[in-house]
């Protein structure tokens, strides 16, 4: 790895030779653009998901993983998100990239051939070695769960 880089091959699945590679659309974005490769246009219905294909394939070298997320624009403006955020795509899978949409918006909304739908983070990770232990440490914040800390800061009124 050098300047941040690292390695992906991927695969174009036959009929999708016309469409871009994955993109970054700014130097420091930490993600690239995901394209529907579906040949015919999907309409998303409000409240619905729907499997989208992006036409390709890649291998992702062990000990990183490949998180699909949501735009947030797409988000903000519409409603539509990735049903499973973030999707993961693990170091020895080796089939079509696929995203679950839905539409949590109010109208529905259509998908074209070529149009930017996720975006896929390359993380890397770490495999956990779970020791069994007695009792963890304590903490101050100890089983605060769900809403513990609550809503407003100490300056709010």
């Amino acid at each position: 790895m050098e300047n941040n880089t690292i390695e992906i091959k991927i695969e174009k699945v036959k009929g999708c030779e016309d469409l871009p590679l994955p993109i970054s659309t700014s130097k420091f974005s930490s993600g690239v653009d995901l394209l529907s490769a579906e040949p015919l246009d999907i309409v998303l219905k409000p409240g619905k998901t729907k499997l989208i294909s992006t036409g390709i394939k890649i291998m992702i070298p062990e000990g990183y993983e490949g998180q699909i997320r949501p735009r947030s624009g797409l988000a903000l403006k519409y409603g539509i998100t990735v049903l499973n955020t973030p999707g993961t795509i693990d170091s020895d899978y080796r089939g079509i990239v696929k995203v679950i949409l839905i539409n949590l918006g109010g109208e529905e909304f259509i998908i074209q051939r070529g149009d930017r739908i996720a975006q896929l983070v390359i993380q890397k990770i770490f495999f956990p070695n779970f020791k069994l232990v007695e009792s963890l440490d304590k903490t101050k914040r100890g089983e605060g769960g769900f809403g513990h800390s609550g809503i407003r800061t100490q300056n709010s009124r």
